[in-house]
Parts: structure tokens; C-alpha cells; sequence
């Protein structure tokens, strides 16, 4: 007797309630005061089904019955509250998660042990609530479930919780997620995981040593196929470019749906003296979208007759391109009267491959100063 209560001083689980008349339960909202008072470890476990996907239903490990097995198990985890209130991307995500696939959907409620002001105690909670959820999976394999239909999915400290889970299943949970806030933006990761589930774009990931040479176009070939960020990665579990350990990287804007669109530009110059610098790149669309990108981050050594490629990102769609820009910037201060001169440019969009290669040949850029042009279609070589 002496244990059983000193582990309930430690955390509860709250059990599910039965009732002739069904309750609908929500995420616990807890007063600002409790983060100075602090709040013992509550798991409260919410489960939407096809069958009650906006009434959530209160389960615990030994109270499963209500899930389909058969069916993808989504845990969805919240990381550190410092305020006690409900995190603002909880209620779209719940949405957008069942209206992209048929699901058991379980919010990870631990509102009371993630609500201090002390953010160890928090921590030190996270290994006690990945307990609670193994076992409610332990349940859900005796029930005749798959670890291959579980998927985790963790913010903040919710992705430490996820991680522990793994390791108590040897790693053979179908998929984990984790989503750790950047110093940036402290939601963009939430929010760009959000609007990959039907965004109308795709942002692509592409795998590269370091973020410096992915800017450098050394990690993108035109005529490959990469991986999709987001919810949809699984599609690509098979594909050789997403073996792990592996690094991807990619950019977005400022705006949902957070897409940026690829091109790659090839670059041979004419000019006995090499010229080093950085160039711009601005596009206006037949269907009347103007963009400019920015000019690429390390300067590129224009040597004659050697192609250069470049790696052109703009944030809008401009779909079949009516002209181009380009303005020439040295990496020298003092190079008065210096022109680029170009052999022969190539435009290739790398987010829409299908799209034609566009030309342009013999043209000479003048220090800083914007040139406009229209481009033309490649021409296939001669054999």
C-alpha cells in the first residue's frame, strides 16, 4: 500500500470515464498561477476516432478498446507550458491530422507537469509520461495492434518524450517526429509541419553535408526527385537520398503555405580576366507574378568559358516566365566600368523539372546595373 501511494503523489493517470451520457473532454487550461505554484504530473490521454472526431474521448493503458487497431495510432505530444494555457496550434493541428488521413488520433495532454516556472522540473517529467505512453502501446499490441501503425509526434519537450518512447521499443515504433522550436521562430516548425499535410505546394528537402554548400547548388541535380518535408516524408522512407543518419536542407517564406520555388541557372562567361561577385536574379511571369531573389550568399569566381550554376530561390510561382533580370555585383569595391560577359545562360526550374530549359546568349552585364531581358527555349544540341 505504502508504494502505490507514493506513486500517485508521483503522477496520475486519469482513467476514462463511463457514463450512459457520453462527455466530450478537453485539453486542460490551467491559471497563471500555477506556474509559480507549480503542478504535479497529471496524463490526460484524448482520443478522436473517425467515429468522434470532435468529441474527444478519455482513455488510459488499460482502456483501449475504443481504438481501431487496424488504423495508423497518432500520439500527439506538447512540449514545456510556462503560462499553463493551450497551445495555440493544438486545435489546427487535431484538425488538419483527420481530415488527411483516417486515424487514431491520442493529444498527450500533461498540461499539469509541463505548467513551472521551473523548467527541470518539466524535464524531469518528460521520462515518467513516456512511461505512461508505453504502456498504453504495450496494451495496444495486446489488443492485436502494430508498432508499425504508431506514430509519434512531439513538440518541444514532447519530442524528448517521443524519443524515450523509441528507446523503449528498440527503435521499432513505425515513425517518430520531433519537432524542436528554433530561435527564430518559436511555432515555424509546428506551423510548416501543419500546412504540409494539403498544402497546394510542396517544400522539398534536399540532402547536403552543410547548408553552405546546399546554398552553393553543390547538392541539387536537375533530374532528380527529392523528398517532400512533412508529414507525407514517410512516402519516401525507401528512397536512397533518405537513408539516415542524413541531413536535408531547404528554405521557406515568411508566409503559409512557407513554399519556395528552385531554380538553377548556368552561367558561362566570356571575359579573358576572371570576375568574382554575386548576382540577382528577378522573374515576371506570364501570368503577371514578379519576384526577385537574393543574390547568392558566397561570390562565385566567373572564369571564361567555365559554366558557373547558381542557386535561384524566389517565394512566388511565377509559371511560364515572360523575361528575366540580372544585376552584376562585384566582390571587389573598387573595379570601376566592369562588365560581365555572357556566353550563354541556362534557366532550369528544379521544383517543376517538366518545365522547358530557357536560353539566352551574347549579353553583357554592366557593374550594378539591372538588365532585362526575354528569354528564349533551348535548343537541343546538334549531334
Amino acid at each position: 500500500m505504502f508504494h502505490w501511494l507514493l506513486f500517485c503523489l508521483c503522477a496520475t493517470v486519469i482513467p476514462p470515464v463511463v457514463s450512459q451520457e457520453r462527455k466530450c473532454h478537453s485539453f486542460t487550461k490551467l491559471p497563471v498561477t500555477d506556474t509559480i505554484i507549480g503542478t504535479n504530473l497529471v496524463v490526460r490521454l484524448l482520443l478522436y476516432t473517425g467515429k468522434n472526431s470532435s468529441c474527444a474521448t478519455l482513455i488510459n493503458a488499460t482502456h483501449t478498446s475504443l481504438l481501431d487497431v487496424n488504423k495508423k495510432t497518432i500520439f500527439l505530444i506538447h512540449g514545456y507550458r510556462p503560462f499553463g494555457s493551450i497551445p495555440n496550434w493544438l486545435t489546427r493541428m487535431t484538425q488538419k491530422l483527420q481530415m488527411v488521413d483516417d486515424i487514431n488520433l491520442i493529444i498527450v495532454d500533461w498540461n499539469r507537469g509541463a505548467t513551472t516556472i521551473n523548467y527541470s522540473v518539466a524535464v524531469a517529467n518528460t521520462k515518467r509520461v513516456a512511461e505512461i505512453l508505453g504502456d498504453v502501446i504495450d496494451n495496444i499490441l495486446k489488443i492485436g495492434g502494430s508498432l508499425d501503425l504508431i506514430h509519434m509526434i512531439g513538440v518541444s519537450l514532447g519530442a524528448h518524450i517521443s524519443g524515450f518512447v523509441g528507446s523503449r521499443f528498440s527503435g521499432q515504433i513505425g515513425r517518430i517526429t520531433g519537432k524542436r522550436y528554433m530561435v527564430c521562430d518559436h511555432q515555424r516548425s509546428v506551423y510548416l509541419y501543419i500546412s504540409s499535410m494539403n498544402s497546394t505546394c510542396n517544400i522539398t528537402v534536399y540532402p547536403c553535408t552543410s547548408y553552405e554548400e546546399f546554398l552553393d547548388a553543390r547538392c541539387t541535380e536537375h533530374d532528380k526527385t527529392y523528398p517532400i518535408f512533412g508529414y507525407h516524408i514517410d512516402k519516401w522512407k525507401n528512397n536512397h537520398l533518405m537513408k539516415f543518419p542524413n541531413k536535408v536542407f531547404f528554405q521557406t517564406s515568411t508566409e503559409d503555405p512557407f513554399c519556395m520555388y528552385y531554380y538553377l541557372l548556368d552561367i558561362v562567361t566570356w571575359n579573358k580576366n576572371t570576375r568574382k561577385g554575386y548576382i540577382t536574379v528577378g522573374m515576371t511571369g506570364q501570368n503577371g507574378v514578379i519576384v526577385k531573389a537574393e543574390a547568392n550568399q558566397y561570390a562565385k569566381s566567373f572564369e571564361k568559358f567555365k559554366e558557373v550554376t547558381l542557386l535561384v530561390s524566389v517565394n512566388k510561382d511565377v509559371g511560364n516566365i515572360s523575361s528575366i533580370s540580372l544585376t552584376f555585383s562585384s566582390a571587389y569595391l573598387v573595379e570601376p566600368k566592369l562588365k560581365l560577359g555572357i556566353l550563354q545562360m541556362k534557366l532550369r526550374s528544379l521544383t517543376y523539372p517538366k518545365r522547358p530549359h530557357l536560353c539566352r546568349y551574347d549579353i553583357a552585364l554592366q557593374k550594378d546595373l539591372e538588365e532585362e531581358f526575354q528569354l528564349i527555349e533551348c535548343q537541343a544540341p546538334e549531334i
